[in-house]
């Protein structure tokens, strides 16, 4: 019976995840981009200082947490098991060249991941508390008067948050802490479910100040140890490259070798990994301070090009290099691992487990909140408090629960949210481009300003 539930599960998730939802996915993110005029390739060093420079910090405005803060919450749950077990899949079921179509649904997803932040802020609402409330919901509801697929978003994430952030997330990080350092499940269970509840208990404004030092420091941890990986290899970085460029466009994939295959699993696991059109991330980037929504929408907009650009990067290179991806006997983060032991000795699947563990931890924080938040708008007053309490106590059960179930039922949810999203942002394209446009024009006097005062 369980057999044949797996199977139904894995069918709806191929299903779900199939030609036409990508190429709604990139589709949006293209359409937007010309909608846009290129904004996220002429706009991003701006965005980048917006998100790391401390004078930039809206310290006035409404909201709950700063812009960086807002951004590491987002990272904190985009950072996660794809970074290192998805890229791996992706070059395993379509070779090489998924990499570089990570990349270009990457830099086409940074303009849908504007797009869903700066209509967050736009359609966000205030509670009697006096924090911030946002994300697709919100503006499904609001901008396009689609109450019942608003509903039907916040249902989706409400369940998903506790699949794909938070059951899959702990038992990723005991599985690791087992096979590398002997720790029993259970103990890295309690840990977790400690350490986890400690922050998420105390609402965003916890989670803000947590990940705005934790997720830097997890991030540079990995991505200094695949540097070094490189650096000490360099010889093998060119050919590697190269051939994730031509066989973007051949496709030598270990199953599959065809060029379907490597479009599909580059693009199927670069959205997996930064989330983009998922419409998780502008929850979070609702609860920012800013002025303008385009100001946040920017800070958020960087978010794809760290996860994806950056720290995928490292683990899709460092894999070719290894070539030993070749095979077909080794996936997921087990490749990865096997990949970075090869190079930096036993050290290296050390670094691997270690950064998993971060990254699962990070991945729960962040969901914990989205969760929350479509819970929150679904129900109304304190039952809020009981989906926080659930969500820690299901930390726990992840741990110590085999979870091949659950993992097809999360990328079947997560798959569903991305439907009505994409529906909201396409819907409200032109909301989006007015609110643009009223921005850059103050950003431009801003920096006129600037400039006379200097």
């Amino acid at each position: 019976m369980m057999e044949q539930l797996n199977d139904f599960i894995g069918f709806l998730s191929d299903l779900v995840w199939g030609v036409p939802l990508l190429v709604l996915l990139v589709g949006t993110g293209i359409y937007l981009t010309f909608r846009l005029a290129f904004l996220q390739f002429r706009m991003l060093p701006y965005a980048l200082k917006l998100s790391f420079n401390p004078k930039s910090q809206d310290k006035k405005s409404k909201g709950d947490i700063s812009h960086f803060q807002a951004l590491t919450t987002a990272l904190a749950a985009t950072i996660g098991t794809g970074n290192i077990a998805g890229v791996a899949t992706a070059v395993v079921l379509g070779g090489p060249g998924a990499v570089f179509w990570m990349w270009i649904s990457a830099l086409f997803g940074m303009a849908t991941k504007y797009a869903e932040a700066i209509l967050a802020v736009k359609y966000r609402e205030e509670g009697a508390d006096g924090t911030m409330s946002g994300g697709p919901m919100y503006y499904i509801e609001k901008g396009l008067k689609l109450k019942w697929l608003a509903v039907l978003f916040a249902v989706f994430g409400a369940i998903a948050a506790f699949g794909i952030g938070n059951l899959v997330q702990s038992n990723s990080v005991a599985s690791a802490m087992e096979s590398s350092f002997n720790v029993p499940f259970w103990l890295t269970g309690v840990v977790l479910t400690v350490l986890a509840g400690l922050v998420i208990l105390g609402g965003i404004k916890s989670i803000g100040k947590v990940t705005a030092y934790f997720v830097p420091f997890m991030a540079l941890f990995y991505v200094i140890a695949g540097l070094v990986l490189m650096i000490q290899n360099f010889d093998l970085v060119p050919a590697a490259v190269g051939l994730i460029f031509t066989d973007a466009f051949t496709g030598e994939a270990v199953a599959g070798g065809a060029i379907g295959a490597v479009i599909r699993w580059g693009v199927a696991r670069g959205v997996f990994s930064n989330e983009a059109g998922l419409g998780s991330a502008p929850i979070a980037a609702a609860a920012a301070r800013t002025d303008y929504p385009g100001r946040q929408a920017l800070v958020s907009m960087t978010q794809v090009f760290i996860d994806t650009i950056v720290v995928c990067s490292i683990t899709g290179i460092a894999i070719v290099m290894g070539n030993m991806y070749a095979s077909g006997d080794l996936n997921g983060a087990d490749l990865t691992a096997a990949t970075f032991e090869f190079f930096l000795g036993g050290a290296g699947s050390m670094i691997v487990a270690i950064g998993l563990a971060f990254f699962a931890f990070s991945t729960i924080l962040g969901w914990s909140y989205y969760g929350e938040k479509c819970f929150g708008y679904l129900v109304k007053g304190n039952a809020v408090k009981f989906y926080r309490f659930a969500f820690v106590l299901m930390i726990f059960v992840g741990a110590i629960t085999e979870l091949s179930f659950v993992w097809g039922v999360a990328d079947v949810l997560n798959g569903l949210m991305a439907v009505p999203n994409l529906i909201g942002l396409l819907g409200l394209s032109g909301v989006v481009v007015a609110e643009t446009n009223r921005f850059l024009k103050v950003a431009r006097e801003e920096k006129e300003r600037a400039r006379s005062a200097s």
